[in-house]
């Protein structure tokens, strides 16, 4: 396992859930498994409705803490297409993790 996952919680109106479904499986999550350093990603769905909790969970493990921030990361993120269902997201938190 690597030292560091990024954590990232959704959550997206029930209209545009279809869409923002099929473009983070099929499009963004695919394009950030490749850049380097990324070592592996997995989507999770919330099933018991939790304080605080948002629908969606995606982690992302990393070679390095400050790979969010690099050029190929940033490009991989921001295809015309995840921009454009992104505009549809009503709460987004992230944050970068150690393993300790």
């Amino acid at each position: 396992m690597s030292s560091y996952i990024l954590v990232v919680q959704i959550d997206v109106p029930d209209e545009h859930e279809a869409e923002f479904n099929r473009l983070y499986d099929g499009e963004h999550v695919p394009n950030l498994k490749s850049v380097p350093g990324v070592k592996s990603a997995q989507r999770y769905r919330l099933e018991d409705q939790g304080q605080d909790m948002l629908r969606y969970l995606a982690i992302y493990e990393l070679e390095s803490p400050d790979l969010p921030q690099t050029d190929a990361w940033q490009k991989a993120a921001t295809t015309p297409g995840w921009m454009g269902v992104r505009q549809h997201i009503k709460t987004l938190r992230r944050g970068v993790f150690k393993t300790i």
